[in-house]
């Protein structure tokens, strides 16, 4: 008899983690929030951020409730094609992508721009867990094939360049090796590997990845410029007190020396207006988030689900917290969107489809199944 795939909407009803489910949600309305109050226009129309949030929301919630029908299992042994497919996207974008912020990174569509690097991730995790099941990395044969695929899909973001998705490529891979059974020895081989090639890499960096670097270290070095966003997130965050100035209410914000308020500085603007107990909530909701999808891991007898679980965990990891940590000059500004809270469909969407699949490995865990 075959094996069972999907899910019907009892049994998710019956066996979906309602602690993950309230932590997605919880997060985003706050995203949702934050970004109308960044927004430089708080009229509700079609073309604010709000709204589009909200569009792009509804959009992940109905595909987030597809996958769980469908099921992670089926997604995984479409990882082979999928990878494929995010290979010649990738490849495309370097010839006909759009350029912003230095990067080229999007495809324009006119109404909208995708973010193909976004999506990318969650087929590094669907194919690493795949390849790692197949080749476990404990023998330098399946640390090789592991490396030379997500490496492959580093090199083509590097071109872009995007550093900063580049980094979560890197600790995905890094994680799912480790949770494989992947040897102390040839892990620690990697990091100090990296390590050395940190001087070389400086030579290949852009001036502006440069110069973000320079300015993690000494905002003044260039006050008025990299170095302005950092100095102007470190007032919005340390602005806030205990309590905030509530919301609507913050200045650094409103009066635009906050530096991409809706996205990359989203959590100074939450933070001014919250202040430090509403950063706790935040925390402590993404540690839930983090915590759940851990306990997924740790509970599925399936190595693919929990290889899976992994990757996606080392990747919301990250970049929560540095997205956090560059908002308050603790770490280096790289432009990540902190997940469910900065403003972009295209983040939004893959962040769903990711959490979508773990759910989909705690509802087969439960049912039984593994």
């Amino acid at each position: 008899m075959p094996e069972k795939k999907g899910s019907s909407w009892k049994e998710i009803r019956s066996n979906i983690d309602l602690f993950m489910l309230f932590a997605t949600a919880a997060l985003f309305l706050f995203g949702i929030a934050a970004i109308y109050s960044a927004s430089p226009n708080k009229e509700l129309t079609l073309s604010s951020f709000t709204v589009r949030q909200l569009v792009w929301g509804g959009t992940s919630a109905v595909i987030y409730l597809m996958i769980l029908k469908i099921g992670y299992q089926r997604f995984l042994d479409l990882a082979g094609p999928l990878f494929c497919a995010a290979i010649v996207v990738l490849l495309l974008i370097l010839v006909i992508g759009h350029t912003s912020k230095g990067a080229q990174s999007w495809f324009n569509l006119g109404f909208i721009r995708i973010q193909p690097s976004e999506i990318g991730k969650v087929i590094l995790a669907l194919i690493l867990a795949q390849i790692c099941f197949k080749i476990p990395p404990t023998e330098i044969k399946g640390i090789a094939v592991a490396i030379s695929v997500a490496g492959f899909m580093i090199v083509l973001i590097l071109l872009q360049p995007d550093l900063g998705s580049s980094m979560v490529y890197s600790v995905m891979l890094f994680a799912v090796l480790a949770a494989a059974g992947a040897p102390i020895k040839f892990l620690s081989g990697i990091v100090i590997s990296i390590l050395a090639m940190l001087p070389v890499a400086w030579i290949f960096l852009k001036p502006y990845q440069k110069m973000r670097l320079m300015v993690f270290l000494d905002p003044t070095v260039d006050p008025q410029g990299a170095g302005y966003n950092v100095i102007q997130s470190r007032i919005a965050v340390g602005s806030g007190g205990l309590f905030g100035k509530g919301f609507l209410h913050g200045t650094q914000g409103k009066l635009h020396f906050l530096p991409e308020p809706h996205t990359d500085f989203i959590f100074s603007v939450f933070s001014e207006e919250f202040g430090f107990i509403g950063c706790l909530v935040v925390l402590a909701l993404f540690s839930l988030l983090l915590l759940r999808m851990l306990n997924a891991a740790y509970y599925t007898r399936d190595t693919r689900g929990k290889l899976l679980a992994v990757g996606i965990v080392a990747w919301i990891w990250f970049q929560v917290t540095e997205s956090i940590g560059m908002s308050m000059g603790l770490l280096p500004v790289t432009g990540l969107p902190l997940p469910l809270f900065s403003y972009g469909g295209s983040s939004l969407l893959a962040v769903a489809i990711a959490l979508a699949l773990v759910q989909s490995v705690v509802i087969v865990s439960r049912e039984g199944r593994f």
